[in-house]
């Protein structure tokens, strides 16, 4: 009952979308990449979508880098595991520990003169059933000169909840004088330590991680902007005190990792606490000599594991540690990202894709070279993450470069389908079918000719009509009978059977080519010998009647007219 209109409704599509292809023609790919010039410009200017498209790309590079750089071995993590907690649960319970622990070890390890000791523990609170114990811990943070101490930046929609300003903390700078709101800045929302001495040491820092929107941790927050105040983190307190390469430094850095989750050399706390109470030493006396020792923990049941490019699992006291590594040696990941290079590349990947589409270049060539572009890029960009401190961020250009191509395929591939729907598609009231003038050309030479220079011949032969016609090689190369056919090229006009003046067009077309073939094969590099022959051969397909049977038909009488006009010649 349907299927009438449902197959009208079909034909209808398909001879319009015929119609804007043979409008259109080449001028469609200009006017693509004139669409995707403005997205592109647009996109740099406002939204910041493909600029920074970074994410899949740099995880899969940084996790199979074959250079990978080498953990600081002055750079020492003091876990807290779940062995730690296990083997001291029966002494002092499970954690959190009474602070004389942590007062003990820090005395012990301050005897060894270690470079920096930082913890990654958040003292947020006394110990109200273990008021000396907090007392001793202060004394001993007091007798120090380089223990560095967390800060939790908490999320600035609590901060007019809070009464700290920034100039109420220790440490903070504010280098525009100019900046902040009056003299103290506006309260912000953070966790401070409890011990008076760890604030009057001025060695603090955050500690927060900040994953990207998937989960993923990438960067390290070097410091935070409260309204003109500078709040460090710990990796940057800690590269300001010795003196690091820790100036001028990104806000967000992008992580150099080392490699795999426990790369650092790792000393479980247990045992280096239990050797330090003991008269028989068994550890090394001067083990964390000039090391910056921190102090945190794997243990998962403390819940400072996080998602990172280099693992699910990743402990977040490594994470510091590498952060502090990147810091002292100055080799963060420097992103080559930007408007400009992300403009100039992506515009360069599209405008030579469409020049290539435009100008009729062979598919087959465009798709090695637009597909060896691409991944030369991505090859270009693991090779500078392997032998160098920069990440070239090439996803954005190459995603803009690959929606072009895909576009741009897909209304190749319509318009050299474009005949065909025109003829199996003509339902405009009154038509019988369409006309076709059929050319095929037949090449002979001693000189055999290689695909290369059939699809070159194609090419220019599509160059040289000025009416839209389809250029189709059939290559005598095949098995059998079908041997017996030399190499032709067949050039076919498809228009309204009864409009005379589209009829002499492909006429005159055809008049024009003939007179050019000779020309043609001498700028393929065709010998002088080499003869062509043609013939035209017109006939009108009737839409009602299969049309695969109609080309064959057509197609073989104009065969044997050729082959009749040559022994007539002969």
């Amino acid at each position: 009952m349907f299927r009438h209109p449902v197959i009208k409704l079909k034909l209808l599509l398909n001879y319009w979308l015929t119609c804007i292809t043979r409008k259109l023609h080449n001028n469609f790919y200009l006017y693509l990449s004139t669409l995707l010039t403005l997205l592109i410009l647009l996109d740099a200017s406002v939204f910041h979508v493909g600029e920074n498209m970074r994410d899949r790309a740099f995880d899969l590079m940084v996790k199979n880098r074959i250079v990978v750089p080498k953990p600081d071995p002055d750079i020492v993590i003091v876990d807290i595991n779940e062995a730690s907690l296990s083997a001291m649960a029966g002494e002092y319970g499970r954690w959190p520990w009474p602070r004389q622990v942590l007062a003990e070890f820090l005395e012990n390890i301050e005897a060894q003169q270690p470079k920096a000791v930082v913890f990654d523990i958040l003292f947020s609170d006394p110990d109200i059933y273990n008021p000396d114990s907090d007392a001793y811990f202060n004394d001993v943070i007091a007798t120090t000169d380089n223990t560095f101490f967390p800060l939790l930046r908490l999320a600035p929609e609590s901060d007019h909840l809070s009464q700290i300003t920034p100039s109420m903390i220790p440490g903070i700078k504010r280098p525009d004088t100019n900046g902040g709101e009056g003299n103290t800045g506006k309260p912000i929302a953070i966790v401070l330590p409890h011990f008076e001495a760890a604030l009057n040491s001025a060695h603090l820092g955050t500690h927060n991680i900040y994953p990207d929107k998937d989960g993923i941790v990438r960067e390290y927050r070097l410091w935070h902007d409260e309204n003109g105040w500078i709040l460090p983190s710990l990796p940057l307190a800690v590269g300001n005190f010795a003196q690091m390469n820790a100036l001028s430094l990104p806000q967000n850095m992008l992580i150099n990792w080392r490699g795999k989750p426990f790369t650092y050399q790792y000393a479980t706390f247990s045992d280096v606490y239990t050797d330090m109470a003991s008269k028989v030493k068994i550890r090394p006396a001067d083990e964390f000599t000039n090391k910056i020792v921190i102090i945190g923990s794997t243990a998962p049941s403390l819940f400072d594991i996080k998602a990172t490019a280099m693992a699910k699992a990743f402990p977040g006291v490594e994470i510091l540690a590498t952060a502090i590594d990147n810091v002292k040696h100055n080799d963060y990941l420097k992103v080559w990202r930007g408007s400009i290079p992300y403009i100039l590349i992506s515009l360069t990947l599209v405008w030579l894709t469409a020049l290539a589409f435009f100008r009729n270049v062979d598919r087959d060539k465009v798709m090695t070279i637009f597909s060896g572009s691409q991944i030369g890029l991505l090859v270009l960009s693991y090779l500078a993450i392997n032998f160098t401190h920069t990440y070239l961020d090439f996803t954005g250009p190459i995603t803009w470069a690959v929606m072009y191509f895909s576009v741009a395929k897909i209304y190749a591939l319509a318009n050299a389908r474009a005949m065909q729907r025109l003829l199996a598609n003509d339902v405009e009231s009154g038509k019988k079918g369409a006309a076709i003038l059929l050319m095929p050309i037949v090449i002979d030479s001693t000189l055999p000719l290689s695909d290369s220079m059939l699809k070159k011949l194609q090419h220019n032969v599509e160059q040289t009509l000025q009416q839209t016609a389809t250029v189709e090689i059939l290559k005598g190369t095949q098995s059998g009978i079908w041997g017996l056919f030399t190499d032709i090229i067949t050039v076919s006009w498809a228009y309204p059977h009864d409009n005379e003046a589209e009829t002499a067009k492909a006429q005159q077309d055809a008049a024009q080519l003939s007179l050019k073939l000779k020309s043609l094969l001498q700028n393929i590099g065709m010998p002088n010998d080499a003869t062509v022959r043609y013939v035209l051969h017109a006939s009108t397909l009737n839409t009602e009647k299969p049309m695969a049977s109609q080309w064959r038909a057509l197609f073989a009488q104009a065969i044997i007219k050729l082959e009749m006009l040559e022994s007539e010649q002969s």
